[in-house]
Formats: C-alpha cells, sequence, structure tokens
C-alpha cells in the first residue's frame, strides 16, 4: 500500500534507482500470551536483527537497522509491518536518520502499518536529520482495526543547529495517512523547500529548525489526564521563549501533541513525557523507555 505522495514520487524519481533499494517486511502474531516475530523479510540494507522483551514476552520490540548510517539521492528504503490480532509491538531505530544532501536525486522512504483486532502498535524512532539541500519524499500509511491502538512520535530537524548549518535549499514532501476499520481518520501532507516561504511563515515552520508530533489513537483520555498531560508540558523547563511552543489537541478518533522551537533535545523530553502519560491509559502498561534512547 502507497499513499498518492509514494506514488508521485517514484513517478518523477523512476530514473533515480541507482542508490540503496531497501525493503524490510515484518509479521507478528500472538501466541499464547506473548508476540512473536513470525515473519522477518528484508532486501538491501534495512534489517531487524532480532526480537527484544525488555518489558516480558507480551511486548515486542524490535530495532529496524539502516547499516549505511544514512540516506543519499536515490536510495529508497520501504518497511512494512503487521502487527497481527491481540500483538503488542514497539518499533525503535538505533540513532537518527540521516538525510544527506542530494546528488540530483530524490530520496524517498515508504513506511505501511497494519495492526490487526486488539493489537497494539508503538512508531517511536529517533529523530531525521534533514541536511542542507536534501531532497526527499516521505510516504507513512497506517491501518488500524476497530479496536486496535496506536502510538507515533517523529522528531524532524532541519539542518544542523549545532554545526551552524540551516536548510536553506532542498525540499521535503510528507505524507500522513491513518485510517481505522478503513474510515480515515488522519490525513496530512505537504512540501517544505529550504528556500521557501513556509520555512519562515507562521503557517509553517515560523523560522524554528525543530518541530516534532506524537499521535495516538485508542481509548480517550480522560478530562483530568488530558489537563495533567497540558499541564505537564507547560512546566516543562525550557518550554518558554524562543526555546519552543507546544501544544495538546484532543479529537474523537485520535491525540495530537506538536512542538515547534530550535532543540532536538528538548523534543526529544517533551515527546519522552507525553509517551509516560500516555502509555498507561492507552496501552495498559507503564512508559518504558527503550534502552536504544539511552545510548
Amino acid at each position: 500500500m502507497q499513499t498518492a505522495l509514494a506514488n508521485e514520487a517514484s513517478a518523477e524519481d523512476s530514473a533515480d534507482n541507482s542508490g540503496w533499494q531497501a525493503h524490510l517486511a515484518l509479521r507478528f502474531v500472538h501466541e499464547n500470551g506473548a508476540t512473536v516475530l513470525r515473519e522477518r523479510r528484508h532486501r538491501g540494507p534495512l534489517r531487524v536483527q532480532k526480537a527484544l522483551y525488555p518489558e516480558g514476552s507480551a511486548i515486542c520490540h524490535a530495532i529496524i537497522v539502516h547499516p549505511p548510517g544514512g540516506v543519499v539521492g536515490g536510495d529508497c528504503l520501504t518497511i512494512e509491518v503487521e502487527a497481527g490480532g491481540g500483538s503488542h509491538v514497539l518499533l525503535a531505530t538505533p540513532g537518527a536518520a540521516k538525510w544527506y544532501r542530494a546528488n540530483g536525486k530524490c530520496s524517498r522512504q515508504s513506511v505501511t502499518l497494519e495492526v490487526g483486532a486488539g493489537a497494539r502498535l508503538e512508531w517511536l524512532p529517533q529523530e531525521t536529520i534533514f541536511f542542507d539541500h536534501a531532497e526527499v519524499a516521505l510516504s507513512h500509511t497506517v491501518s488500524l482495526a476497530a479496536d486496535a491502538v496506536y502510538l507515533s512520535a517523529e522528531i524532524l530537524c532541519f539542518g544542523r543547529s549545532a554545526a551552524g548549518e540551516s536548510y536553506a535549499g532542498g525540499k521535503i514532501r510528507q505524507s500522513t495517512s491513518i485510517r481505522r476499520d478503513g474510515k480515515l481518520i488522519w490525513f496530512e501532507q505537504g512540501t517544505l523547500a529550504g528556500a521557501g516561504a513556509a520555512m519562515q511563515s507562521a503557517f509553517g515552520l515560523a523560522g524554528h529548525s525543530v518541530c516534532a508530533t506524537l499521535i495516538a489513537s485508542g481509548a480517550g483520555l480522560s478530562p483530568p489526564q488530558l489537563s495533567a498531560l497540558r499541564e505537564a508540558i507547560a512546566a516543562m523547563p525550557g518550554m518558554a521563549g524562543d526555546a519552543g511552543t507546544a501544544g495538546v489537541t484532543h479529537m474523537k478518533a485520535l491525540l495530537v501533541v506538536r512542538y515547534l522551537g530550535n532543540s532536538s533535545e528538548l523534543a526529544r523530553r517533551l515527546i519522552l513525557l507525553a509517551w509516560h502519560h500516555l502509555r498507561p491509559p492507552l496501552l495498559g502498561c507503564e512508559a518504558s523507555v527503550p534502552r536504544i534512547w539511552n545510548t
């Protein structure tokens, strides 16, 4: 399954196949109270080494590894994950994803997640860094069963601010869609050009270099739980002035936490704080930070 963005990117970049063409397909099942990685297929430099169980057999952690360590023009990464009925899967990455300066070709990533009946899936990659003049097309498609639970987070960094580099050229195209029981409940797409107005516009990044989004879909939060989350975010050290702004939107079908600022570290702390608040009511378990996030 691919979104319109991925199809568009494939069409316009059909000649850009000289880079790594990597594909990873994972299928998890629930057996005897445990979540098992039943099927694992890969082609090219994209893989999962082994299933991990730091929280016990009911929750399977899998670390998606991209051995080259960065993505260059012409590379195409495709990830497909099926979380079978009753399973609980947490997917993470071992470090920041780095999308390097384009060499005249577009880089692409397509992620497709299917979450079965009563299943729970957490998509928690570490931050994504777009180097100056990177040309990237990202597609993220989620299909949920009627009673499935989904929680995802992403941190996007435009340029390497620590190295004094901004994202002054290039283009990032992104599309995200979530369906529950076949009904579209979330769709977001956009394009950011390094030299475009959206980088400075109040309707875009407003001159900032880091944005983060957490999306949770499942059982809704109670008013006290929602208030506690908002109060905790407002009280975070550094969440004031030019360091960053954040907000929480609670809709019938899902909850969204946003951050916009200039600090990837602050964005990470915000995401983890929100995850700590959301995981118990949505997933029925305490938040246990993946060890890979601390390395």
